[in-house]
């Protein structure tokens, strides 16, 4: 979803895989196609490639890719580090964004992740309130006061700071991206190199170009 669709879908809102055919005959992914080179390397962590996935807890095609992304992290190698990281494009996605790194601070985000985008897209809750918020959470164990602290902290304030200048850093302009090695930036929609296909097969793209940037990065190729 492009920054520029969210004015659109907040309003209805509220309310290593292998693919054939990703030119792998034509020597894999191809830069400029199916990813782009950050014109300026972010700083990395010597010994660790870090994997950015950049999503809105609102975006349909982050709730489509969601699966499968969590399955591909579940199985990366010790050389290889992952986060999630939420975007702020407009103010109620700032809302969602807060009630991420509130989840995240509490040690609650990963259990009830899945709870929060069937929320959005199955139940049509748009939880853009913190009053909402917690009437949701409060039924899956998370007590509303110690939400709302960690919610208004000075913490959270400041991941979300951290989260904007990451995502400006990768010239975010569309969810769900993932940053690959603080050089490269790929996602379902350009992993297509244009064709029209699936949710699932441009998922799967997404992350078979990921692993072959992997490889390019573990071989001193880019």
């Amino acid at each position: 979803m492009k920054r520029r669709d969210f004015s659109t879908l907040a309003a209805g809102v509220v309310g290593g895989l292998s693919l054939p055919g990703l030119s792998l005959a034509q020597g894999g992914p191809q830069e400029g196609r199916h990813y782009q080179r950050l014109s300026q390397a972010l700083p990395a962590t010597p010994g660790k490639i870090e994997v950015v996935e950049f999503f809105w807890y609102g975006c349909p095609h982050c709730y489509a890719f969601e699966p499968l992304i969590s399955d591909w992290a579940a199985k990366l190698p010790a050389d290889v580090s992952f986060r999630p990281v939420h975007v702020a494009f407009r103010a109620n996605v700032k809302l969602h964004q807060r009630l991420f790194y509130a989840l995240e601070a509490l040690g609650k985000e990963k259990e009830v992740r899945a709870r929060v985008f069937s929320a959005m897209h199955r139940e049509n809750k748009g939880l853009d309130s913190l009053k909402a918020m917690t009437e949701f959470l409060a039924p899956l164990g998370i007590e509303p006061a110690k939400f709302e602290q960690a919610y208004n902290s000075f913490g959270v304030q400041t991941k979300c700071l951290q989260a904007e200048k990451l995502s400006e850093a990768y010239r975010i302009d569309g969810v769900p991206a993932i940053g690959v090695g603080g050089r490269f930036l790929t996602s379902p929609a350009m992993a297509t190199g244009g064709q029209r296909m699936s949710e699932l097969e441009s998922g799967q793209r997404a992350l078979q170009t990921t692993d072959f940037l992997l490889q390019q990065l573990r071989g001193g190729k880019a």
